[in-house]
């Protein structure tokens, strides 16, 4: 997925993201990020539970 952009286009958004939000946003877009990819990932692991419990059911 990052292959593309490479580590100087990296350091590049990273530097970008300090100036535009500061040092002192940073950590909660971080935590919001995180949080945000934990819940999708929960969400669709219980979609994907409630596909393999209606099959069960069904069987």
């Amino acid at each position: 997925m990052f292959s593309s952009i490479g580590i100087p286009g990296l350091i590049l958004i990273l530097v970008i993201a300090l100036i535009i939000f500061g040092p002192s946003k940073l950590p909660e877009l971080g935590k919001a990020a995180g949080s945000t990819l934990k819940e999708f990932k929960n969400a669709t692991n219980d979609l994907m539970g409630d596909d393999d419990s209606e099959k069960k059911e069904k069987e």
